[in-house]
């Protein structure tokens, strides 16, 4: 089974590491080992401080499985298999736990690309569900109900939502979750941007708690600034899934990181301060943001996130988006997304709001905006 190529990971070893911004980066800026260290309690310090580098339990450390239960409120740690491959694996073990020649999946769109890929490389269909930019990109019930077959096995969703920063509300949520449980399917549920609403009141409940037979993901990439973990993990009280997850597991990383698995367990032991730490840098940018996109209007129409730490602007000007970010790395040294990444050709892009540097780099998107906009008056 080989999927095509992944265009944001091909796009990204392209570019990422030639350009001084990284404007589109989908994680906050990572803290330091002295910075989390510095966090631990006396009993994950003291398992820091007598690791062995051997290897790790396949479904994760006992006390790691407790500490990312503690997210959930139904799902408990024999319930988490831990990943370390991030939430890229917890994907890729669940498409091929739930999907086969014949079978058939509902994705939402756009989405992070390993659903639509694995999928039809496993030999199953995808229909996408695209969201609505016109009504804030809403997730249209209606039209998940239709593109359900009898081959339909899962549900893919994503919220807070890569790369719009869509929300549904609890009610859409709860719908959605009720939906693939009288439909008889899985709801896979890719919360990893969970954590990072602007309103805490909104945080969407979990999958996993909601229906039994639903699956949420999570990582330590986003919301905890930990992306070098690479620990990421599936929750769910479907064991028949847990299972089949995990025999595929066997064949992906069988475990996770020692190291990188007791720098986890002290990250979610101090899940509020590195919490407070992203949405304080997501709202600072949010703000800069705001100012910029207001400052050039006529040259982006800007919907705001309504939670999470991406936006996907559409570019207005009369120039195709993938040559606007081809000459803005070129020229500012500054790497935005383009649509054609997530199968899609609305000339839009994703910003990160992330990084601390984001002010310098709209800084340069503004000087090179502005050359542009005079080169065409």
């Amino acid at each position: 089974m080989i999927p095509d190529r992944s265009k944001i990971e091909n796009f990204f070893g392209q570019h990422e590491f030639d350009v001084d911004y990284v404007a589109c980066a989908s994680d906050v800026d990572g803290c330091s080992l002295r910075e989390l260290l510095d966090l631990a309690d006396e009993e994950s310090l003291a398992l820091w401080e007598g690791l062995e580098l051997g290897y790790t339990e396949t479904t994760g450390h006992p006390l790691l499985r407790e500490a990312i239960a503690g997210e959930y409120t139904k799902t408990g740690p024999d319930n988490v298999t831990v990943c370390g491959g991030g939430a890229a694996e917890a994907l890729f073990l669940l498409t091929n736990a739930l999907l086969g020649p014949g079978d058939h999946a509902v994705v939402v769109a756009p989405a992070f690309e390993s659903v639509h890929r694995i999928g039809p490389a496993l030999g199953a269909s995808v229909t996408p569900v695209p969201l609505d930019p016109g009504q804030g990109w809403r997730l249209d019930l209606d039209a998940v109900r239709r593109a359900l077959r009898p081959a339909t096995r899962a549900v893919f969703v994503n919220f807070p939502h890569n790369p719009t920063g869509a929300l549904p509300t609890r009610a859409e949520f709860e719908d959605l979750l009720a939906l693939g449980a009288e439909a008889g399917v899985v709801v896979v549920s890719d919360e990893v941007y969970r954590h990072l609403e602007f309103d805490p009141e909104t945080t969407l409940p979990a999958a996993c708690d909601l229906d039994e037979r639903a699956v949420s993901v999570g990582v330590m990439s986003k919301a905890y600034g930990l992306a070098g973990l690479r620990v990421g993990w599936l929750a769910t009280r479907n064991q028949a899934l847990v299972d089949a997850a995990r025999a595929v597991k066997d064949y992906t990383t069988v475990c996770a990181s020692a190291p990188s698995e007791i720098l986890s367990l002290i990250a979610l032991r101090a899940r509020e301060h590195l919490v407070a730490r992203s949405r304080r840098i997501i709202r600072e940018n949010l703000t800069h943001v705001e100012s910029f996109f207001g400052q050039h209007a006529d040259a982006f129409a800007w919907e705001p996130p309504r939670a999470g730490m991406l936006g996907f602007p559409q570019l207005l000007l009369p120039v195709p988006v993938e040559d606007f970010v081809r000459e803005l790395a070129r020229e500012q040294s500054v790497l935005l997304l383009p649509d054609s990444v997530f199968d899609m050709a609305d000339n839009r892009f994703r910003i990160g709001l992330g990084r601390t540097s984001l002010p310098d780099a709209l800084d340069r998107i503004g000087e090179f905006v502005g050359h542009r906009v005079g080169s065409l008056a």
